[in-house]
């Protein structure tokens, strides 16, 4: 695995790859408690999960697979989609679920920018530790893009999708994790995940000047 190999290689681009990933997790939770809040739910802002603070946010087990694997996750900030008026509940549901996987294509642009200004000069722990941060949060982005609950794409679909199948999906939820891990293992959301991983690289190149 690319970040097992980088932290024998080169420890120090590792160390801080590591605080960098973090945040983008964090940044992730942050992103989706911060528009709520704009649409109404105070929710996250009243338990005191609107902040950089690690120590709020971070998961132990999530942070060592991000670490580790190169896929993590931070405690989920709560959303209390009831706080939101009903007119703009379903508008909420959809920039809610999307905010966090927003916030992990802003932050793989941003790095891939600054990657290619530093490009001239392969090999550098800036280089490495760019290169690793735009991967991975295009990966994030990826994964929670699925439409399997609890992931952010079935929480978008349920955005645009009628009540009935609403509520097939949230009587799905509570064995999604291990849906989504069987999956995982036997190699049938590779391709998804590959798919969304090439749509939002293209999306961010687009964009890049």
């Amino acid at each position: 695995m690319g970040l097992i190999k980088l932290l024998f290689n080169d420890p120090v681009a590792f160390f801080l790859l590591a605080v960098l990933l973090l945040y983008s997790v964090i940044l992730h939770e942050v992103a989706h408690g911060f528009v709520a809040w704009r649409m109404g739910d105070p929710t996250a802002k009243w338990l005191g999960r609107l902040t950089l603070n690690p120590i709020r946010h971070i998961d132990p087990i999530g942070s060592l697979m991000l670490l580790f694997i190169g896929f993590g996750w931070a405690k989920p900030v709560p959303v209390n989609l009831d706080n939101i008026p009903a007119v703009k509940r379903r508008k909420g549901l959809i920039l809610v679920s999307a905010a966090g996987v927003t916030a992990n294509i802003i932050i793989a642009f941003c790095a891939l920018l600054i990657w290619r200004l530093v490009s001239p000069m392969p090999g550098g722990i800036i280089y490495n530790v760019l290169y690793y941060l735009a991967w991975i949060n295009i990966m994030l982005a990826a994964f929670n893009l699925i439409p399997i609950p609890p992931l952010d794409g079935s929480k978008i679909l349920m955005g645009f999708t009628p009540e009935s199948f609403n509520r097939t999906l949230m009587q799905i939820e509570p064995f999604g994790f291990f849906i989504v891990l069987g999956l995982l293992l036997v190699g049938l959301l590779d391709p998804v995940i590959h798919f969304l991983q090439r749509v939002i690289l293209t999306f961010i190149s687009l964009l890049l000047p």
